[in-house]
């Protein structure tokens, strides 16, 4: 890590294969709501190179760029996406899908799909930079009305052009609304078809609004958590507007086996200036309003509210659980519902409930810890993310420390550590120190104004690798060697050419050696990896043409020669979030790349930042320890150790256990 990007961190969670938004379920869905063959698939993935989305290598990088390629309304085209998190909002596909044709956007969450991992599909409409972004009119998917407020100065635009597509395995947050699809100003006639999401948004975790509903064909919502994060104005769980001028006999939209939670409101319907019927079906659902308050303080307006009139809403309950401060609300007048099998209340004390339905003495305590998102993969253990590589974390506090290197020193496992301050000081404040791993003892004490080092034992000889803290920048890459600790010998391997060197890394090679270094040479993206070989360790030759990560961040280099791949732990910032996690890549020449399907390797979980970087790797007894940090990459890091239950090579195999991914970031 470079020293304007210091880290220091806590609680490294490798997350592995854990959360998927809520869990793909095996009940069946219609025919008629299914994409089949057909249409197109389109994939993304930020490890794609962003030319056709034909394929894992060739995915899109972004979902509306999936969305932008639908080449027609005849329905049956599916956009596949890979467990990350996408920071984008106001998603529009180019075209609707068809009557029994239903497009899909869905999320490989389990890798079923061939993604290469499992985890989270995030959808992130907040700033990048700044957080929620609730503002009105900013969501998840794209709705707009012009004139809504001064700053509302572009065109009014409908989310008509989701009619009839079914959206699986997201989990979607940061945005004024999550799911949720406004025709704004003129109703149609529209369905869709929601499953297996978390959706959280400022007003409305998911719902439909100005919609006409067709009479076989309702908007459906399955196994969702729903939430809505304000209790002020419109804001509710779910929210549903159809713009009927009668009471419906069928259902506007269906909510089933699903969880909705707002402030306030639970579910909710009307807005002022329209006076529209709605009828919503909730089948076998939790809808819990977080408002218990006093009747003297400010108790909720209802689980179920109608803004505007009591008469333009009816709601149609099947076994299914209220939680609140009380059940029905309206602006004025009542609600209308029926209920069919069990359905339960929990309410204030002092609340009546609703005909028809159970009244519980009781905490439903299932019930609110449905609020919660399912999990998918174990939970307790930390693991990486990717592919079941079996990383287990084993040791979780290392002291402040980034830049360590394990090496076998003496038939002992040993830590060499890069000592230097968070950011500036003095030549006197870097050094570079090598302790036993199971006593603590420091072994030695060498390189004053050093930093950002590998180690390599090679016939008995400590090689040290590091950059020279100089002039308040980084410089050249300096070779230590020694045979006892004590005395030192050391030659510049690699000397800088208008840039600054940083991390480096070197491991034995098919004949002689290889080394990856970091660099910010300003012709190319900082950070970017190079490469030189040598055949003694002491006298190195750059390699031409063989650069990785060209175009973009990519850091802290660990470099191994395994079974005739050069492997590649690197760093990855996350763009446009503040966000660094570890990737691999292999390659037989060092020019042409393939990223590992099972990234990122290492990722942070909570408490640890924002950051899990500077991989280093060693096996010993049969095992391979794997070191690295986590933290701000601005101010603190902390050093953490995983452990894989076999050699390196197994390792390594694993994070390819799929074929690999063109890299689209290689000059070659």
């Amino acid at each position: 890590m470079k020293h304007s990007l210091f880290i220091h961190a806590r609680n490294l969670l490798l997350l592995a294969a854990l959360l998927c938004c809520a869990g793909p379920s095996n009940a069946a869905t219609p025919p008629a709501q299914t994409a089949t063959n057909g249409g197109v698939t389109l994939f993304v993935s930020k490890l794609g190179d962003n030319s056709d989305g034909r394929t894992w290598s060739r995915a899109f990088k972004t979902i509306q760029s999936a969305l932008d390629a639908i080449p027609d309304d005849h329905g049956r085209h599916r956009v596949i996406v890979r467990p990350d998190t996408y920071m984008e909002a106001n998603l529009s596909p180019a075209h609707r899908g068809a009557a029994a044709a239903y497009n899909e956007l869905v999320g490989d969450c389990d890798g079923a799909l061939g993604s290469g991992t499992r985890g989270r599909v995030v959808i992130d409409s907040g700033d990048a930079s700044k957080g929620f972004k609730s503002y009105d009119w900013w969501g998840t998917i794209r709705a707009y009305k012009h004139g809504w407020s001064k700053e509302h100065a572009a065109e009014t635009f409908s989310s008509i052009p989701w009619d009839r597509w079914a959206i699986r395995n997201f989990y979607v947050t940061g945005g004024d609304a999550g799911i949720f699809f406004d025709l704004v100003d003129t109703p149609e006639p529209f369905s869709v078809l929601v499953e297996d999401c978390c959706s959280i948004g400022r007003a409305f975790g998911g719902g439909a609004a100005n919609i006409l509903s067709r009479p076989s064909e309702p908007s459906i919502f399955r196994r969702c958590q729903l939430w809505c994060l304000d209790w002020w104005g419109d804001a509710a769980g779910a929210y549903v507007r159809a713009e009927h001028p009668e009471p419906p006999a069928w259902p506007d939209v269906v909510f089933e086996d699903c969880t909705m939670v707002g402030p306030d409101n639970a579910l909710q319907a009307g807005n002022p200036g329209y006076s529209g019927f709605t009828r919503v079906a909730v089948k076998n659902c939790r809808l819990v309003s977080l408002n218990f308050s006093q009747p003297q303080g400010k108790p909720s307006t209802g689980v179920i509210f109608s803004t505007i009139e009591g008469r333009f809403l009816h709601v149609d309950l099947e076994d299914c659980t209220l939680m609140g401060c009380k059940i029905l609300g309206a602006g004025k007048g009542d609600v209308s519902y029926t209920t069919k099998g069990d359905v339960k209340a929990y309410v204030q004390f002092q609340q009546e409930v609703p005909k028809g339905m159970h009244r519980l003495g009781h905490w439903p305590v299932e019930v609110f810890q449905s609020l919660l998102p399912p999990q998918v993969g174990p939970l307790g253990t930390p693991m990486t993310k990717g592919n079941g590589a079996g990383l287990r974390v084993d040791r979780m506090d290392l002291g402040d420390l980034c830049e360590v290197a394990p090496v076998v020193w003496k038939k002992r496992l040993a830590l060499m550590k890069c000592n230097r301050p968070a950011s500036g000081g003095t030549r006197d404040d870097y050094s570079i120190s090598l302790d036993d791993i199971e006593t603590s003892r420091e072994l030695g004490r060498f390189a004053t104004g050093y930093g950002l080092a590998s180690a390599f034992v090679h016939k008995d000889t400590l090689h040290v690798f590091a950059s020279r803290f100089e002039g308040g920048g980084w410089n050249d890459v300096t070779h230590f060697k020694s045979r006892d600790l004590r005395h030192w010998t050391s030659n510049v391997a690699i000397t800088q050419e208008k840039e600054h060197l940083f991390n480096s890394s070197v491991s034995q090679a098919k004949s002689g050696f290889v080394m990856a270094y970091e660099s910010d040479d300003p012709h190319h993206t900082p950070f970017t990896v190079k490469f030189a070989t040598s055949p003694d360790l002491e006298h190195w030759t750059k390699v031409p043409d063989a650069i990785f990560g060209a175009d973009r961040y990519a850091a802290c280099p660990c470099i191994r020669y395994v079974n005739g791949y050069y492997y590649l732990l690197y760093l990855e910032h996350r763009t446009p979030r503040w966000f660094f996690e570890t990737y691999a890549a292999r390659s037989r020449d060092l020019k042409s790349w393939e990223l590992s399907p099972a990234n990122p390797i290492l990722t942070p979980g909570a408490n640890d930042g924002v950051n899990a970087s500077d991989p280093d790797l060693i096996e010993f007894k049969g095992r391979t320890y794997l070191y690295y940090s986590v933290g701000d990459q601005l101010t603190w890091a902390k050093a953490r150790r995983a452990v894989y239950p076999g050699p390196a090579s197994k390792f390594f195999e694993a994070c390819f256990g799929l074929p690999g991914l063109p890299s689209a970031f290689i000059v070659k």
